[in-house]
Parts: C-alpha cells; sequence; structure tokens
C-alpha cells in the first residue's frame, strides 16, 4: 500500500475547477431540454446519466492529479563536498577611498558577491578586521545568510586606527574546524595600507599545508583622499588630514597583499572593473582538496500524479465517444 503524500497541497483551492464545471455542464443540461420543450422536439438523451458521471470523475481526477500525489519510499543519503572559506575585509578608514568607484569597500563587498554566487557546496564565513577582528558570520552554507551578512558590512563596524591583518589571519586559522580534511581557504580583500608592520609576519599562522591564502588588492596606485563622513547625516563632510594638516592620500600597496599570499601559498590577484580577477580565483581554489562537510537524508518519492493525470483525460475521451442522442420517432 501506498504512503501518499501530496507535493502541491497549495493547489488546494482548485477544487473549483470539478465544482465550476460539473455546474456549468448541469445548468447547460436544463437549459438544452427547456429550449428542446419549447421547440416541442422530442430528444432522447442516451447515457446522460452516465456521461455526467464520467465527466464529473475525470474533473475530480484532474484537479487531484494538481496537488502532486507521491508515494514515499525512503530515505537517501546526500553526501556534501567542498571548501571552507573564510573572506578577510578591510574595514578600515582607507576602503571608503573613491579611486575605485564608487569606493573600495562597495568593490570589495561586489567581489564577495560574485564569490558566493560561485559556491556550490562550500561554506564560507566573514572576518571584517581593522586594527582588530572578529568572526560576523561563522562557517555556513546558507548563501543566502550570508548575503544578509554582507549587506552590513562597513567602515564603522571597528573602532580604533590602523590595520592588522594579522589577527584576523590568525582568527581565521584557529576557527577553522580541526576533523575535516579539505584545504581551508582565507581569501583576503583589501587595499594593503598597513600600519602595523609586525601583523604581516604571519608565518606562524600559516604553517599548516592545508591552509591557502589568496589576496585581492583593491585601489589604484595614484590613489586618492578618504573621504570623511557625518554620523547623523552620513554625508561627506571632508578629507582625512594628518597631524600637520596636510590631505592623507591613499595607494594601493600590493607588495603586502603580495607577501601575504607568497607566505600562504596562494596568489595575489589585481581587483578590475569586469572582476575577470574573481574567475581566475575561482579556478584556483577549484583544484584544492575537498572533503565531506555534511551527509544529508533526504526524503525520496515516486510521483504519482500522471497516473491520476492520464485516468482524467481517458475519462473525457469516453464521455466524448458516448452517442449524444436521437430524436424520437411520432
Amino acid at each position: 500500500m501506498y504512503n501518499m503524500e501530496f507535493k502541491n497541497p497549495s493547489n488546494l483551492i482548485y477544487i473549483i475547477l470539478p465544482i465550476a464545471s460539473l455546474g456549468v455542464f448541469i445548468l447547460g443540461v436544463v437549459k438544452k431540454e427547456r429550449i428542446m420543450n419549447l421547440l416541442k422536439l422530442d430528444m432522447r438523451v442516451r447515457f446522460k446519466i452516465i456521461r455526467t458521471i464520467i465527466l464529473t470523475l475525470g474533473l475530480s481526477l484532474i484537479f487531484f492529479s494538481l496537488l502532486g500525489p507521491q508515494s514515499f519510499e525512503g530515505f537517501e543519503e546526500v553526501k556534501r563536498s567542498g571548501l571552507d572559506i573564510y573572506v578577510l575585509i578591510d574595514t578600515s578608514k582607507s576602503m571608503l577611498t573613491e579611486d575605485i568607484q564608487p569606493s573600495r569597500i562597495e568593490r570589495a563587498k561586489k567581489i564577495i558577491e560574485t564569490i558566493i554566487s560561485g559556491l556550490d557546496g562550500d561554506r564560507i564565513g566573514f572576518i571584517p578586521y581593522s586594527s582588530a577582528a572578529y568572526i560576523q558570520m561563522p562557517l555556513t552554507d546558507d548563501y543566502d545568510l550570508a548575503r544578509m551578512f554582507l549587506e552590513v558590512i562597513d567602515t564603522d563596524m571597528i573602532g580604533g586606527g590602523g590595520t592588522n591583518v594579522g589577527k584576523a589571519i590568525k582568527l581565521a586559522s584557529e576557527s577553522f574546524e580541526r576533523t575535516s580534511g579539505s584545504d581551508k581557504v582565507i581569501i583576503i580583500l583589501s587595499d594593503g595600507e598597513e600600519h602595523n608592520s609586525d601583523s604581516i609576519d604571519v608565518r606562524n599562522q600559516v604553517r599548516n599545508e592545508s591552509l591557502k591564502v589568496y589576496t585581492v588588492g583593491i585601489g589604484t596606485d595614484k590613489g586618492g583622499l578618504i573621504p570623511v563622513y557625518d554620523d547623523k547625516s552620513g554625508q561627506r563632510t571632508d578629507y582625512k588630514k594628518d597631524s600637520n594638516g596636510e590631505f592623507v592620500m591613499s595607494k594601493l600597496n600590493r607588495e603586502v597583499l603580495q607577501k601575504l599570499a607568497s607566505i600562504g601559498n596562494g596568489a595575489y590577484y589585481q581587483s578590475t572593473v569586469s572582476l575577470d580577477e574573481i574567475n581566475s580565483l575561482a579556478e584556483n581554489i577549484s583544484s584544492l582538496k575537498r572533503d565531506t562537510l555534511k551527509t544529508d537524508k533526504i526524503r525520496r518519492f515516486k510521483q504519482l500524479y500522471q497516473y491520476f493525470l492520464a485516468a482524467g483525460i481517458l475519462c473525457f475521451l469516453i464521455a466524448y465517444l458516448l452517442p449524444e442522442g436521437r430524436r424520437s420517432e411520432a
């Protein structure tokens, strides 16, 4: 015996279709007989009751097929393999610089969105950093959730001056699960401006051969001024100045990011408007070792709707082929 369930119970609303069709059919028969009586024609309609029953049954079967009847046949294990990826996002004030439109931080978020769109089974997490670092979003394969966390990332997340990518790398490396045999990936998105020279000496944190560090440089060699915004209105009020009152020019420091990638057995990529670097990054990490991250049990069903649909159509065909009637002899 089938353990039957319905895939589309929301289609129950369509029960109005067979009911309405049956009502229209009955009204049509009544109206036809009334016209025959007015014309004083005696027409014997054969199979009238049988045809009505068959048509009603056919409509009911078609309606039933819309509910998506299916029989449960057991559970099936589905193993999902992938990588663990932590994205480290530079949220220092220099990321507000507009030498990359609309700003470096917005370009970084666009790159992350593109990375998320290309994931399939991999887990991703976010670690914003500047003078400090924290895990904003732990590793997850819920990409819609990741996009929600990405939306709120900005340069006001961490107070204090300076940038210390070493803290972020250490936090990421300590947060990876020890039990997974897959390669661990760290992707750093930054303009490379480091005010703490010790922070790039991260050799102790990337000694693990399974840890790969990739960096993406966001900014230009020409650079630009760092805008200052009013906390209340959000309007730009000035540009950042140093202690001598001179405007601070922020430039891309690709050497720092190239050094990090070299230490981490990864690669450096330069951000472009077309985001072609993300395709190269995706191709590079696609060859890394993946491990089973999750095993799900899914319910397996056999679809039955087609049988009810075919039976309903067959009922209509039978009703159509039945003789309509004949005129009685005087």
